[in-house]
């Protein structure tokens, strides 16, 4: 109150020179000056928050290092990552795109690069330790920092507790779960020292709910639930450094990744089936596709989410929140 009668303001608004509205704005203006707000989230930036409101466009990743982590598709059309590496390099983001198939990620590069985008190319199996340091010196040998990491390795199989073996086990944990470990280990380092960053870890409904009498994927769903306690707890590790890490959790998708699966475990005929009971059962009306993922992606790595980290974002057509009638 002292402030506000030093300045002069509460004597104009009672002699009626100054409106409510024009009070507020001006006593907004007074905390913005006295508490500067980072816009991308990194301590120490003081930016003037207005004057960056103005320069930039929604979800603009320009200037940003964005790597993302099986940036290729298993089939023709678009997998999670590849959708995921060409969105956020349509929005002006440099990409370093890896995966194990190394003819898969340089076509998504190539997507990239006929649309006048900029990206690398770099085969890695992410479950290597050694093999993961090195991606991550390609990018920084290229492109100097990285801003976003996108944790996108997974895939399932099949079994339970019982007919599932031991090797299985291990090899779903690994695939979908340390891979993200390892992806973090040796880039939080990078993201520290440069200030900040923004890291996004693709988890799967079927980590939070299961099917009664329905397909039963014991390590996978082990490992998808298990992301959200690794996201969370890395989050407030890094929070006071700059450092964001969410999670997305997708619901049935229709994707090559999802196409080649059941073609293979199930052949032609029953996949299809299962496909259209699929979409069926999504309150929506259908199964999410590539670009759904890809979206989500983009928000929790933009500056627009510079407030929002430790957290998940359920990207599944309502298919969590229902139950049968």
């Amino acid at each position: 109150m002292a402030a506000i009668l030093a300045s002069g303001l509460l004597s104009a608004l009672i002699d009626g020179t100054l409106g409510w509205d024009t009070l507020a704005r001006a006593l907004m203006q007074r905390v913005e000056a006295m508490h500067p707000v980072p816009w991308n989230g990194i301590a120490g930036d003081n930016r003037d928050l207005n004057a960056k409101r103005k320069e930039n466009q929604m979800l603009d990743l320009k200037g940003k290092v964005a790597m993302v982590t099986g940036a290729g598709s298993v089939g023709p059309g678009w997998g999670n990552g590849k959708a995921t590496a060409v969105l956020l390099a349509r929005q002006g983001a440099q990409l370093f795109g890896t995966d194990l198939n190394a003819q898969a990620v340089a076509e998504t590069c190539a997507v990239i690069e006929k649309e006048g985008g900029v990206c690398m190319a770099h085969t890695c199996d992410m479950t290597d330790s050694a093999a993961v340091k090195a991606a991550v010196d390609a990018c920084l040998q290229r492109y100097g920092r990285i801003d976003i990491l996108v944790n996108n390795v997974g895939g399932s199989a099949p079994g339970d507790p019982v007919s599932m073996s031991e090797e299985v086990w291990d090899r779903q944990l690994d695939h979908n779960l340390k891979t993200a470990f390892l992806g973090c280990k040796h880039v939080l380092p990078v993201m520290e020292k440069q200030g900040g960053g923004a890291i996004v870890n693709i988890s799967s409904v079927a980590g939070f709910s299961h099917q009664v009498d329905g397909r039963v994927h014991t390590a996978y769903s082990t490992a998808k639930s298990g992301l959200l306690g690794f996201t969370r707890s890395t989050a407030i590790a890094y929070v006071r450094k700059g450092i964001r890490c969410n999670l997305v959790v997708v619901g049935t998708m229709h994707t090559p990744l999802v196409e080649e699966r059941l073609m293979k475990q199930l052949g032609p005929e029953a996949a299809v089936s299962l496909v259209a009971k699929r979409h069926a059962a999504v309150p929506i009306g259908r199964m999410g596709d590539a670009w759904d993922t890809a979206h989500a992606v983009l928000f929790l790595a933009s500056d627009e989410a510079r407030y929002i980290t430790a957290t998940q974002l359920v990207v599944d057509g309502g298919l969590t929140a229902a139950r049968p009638g």
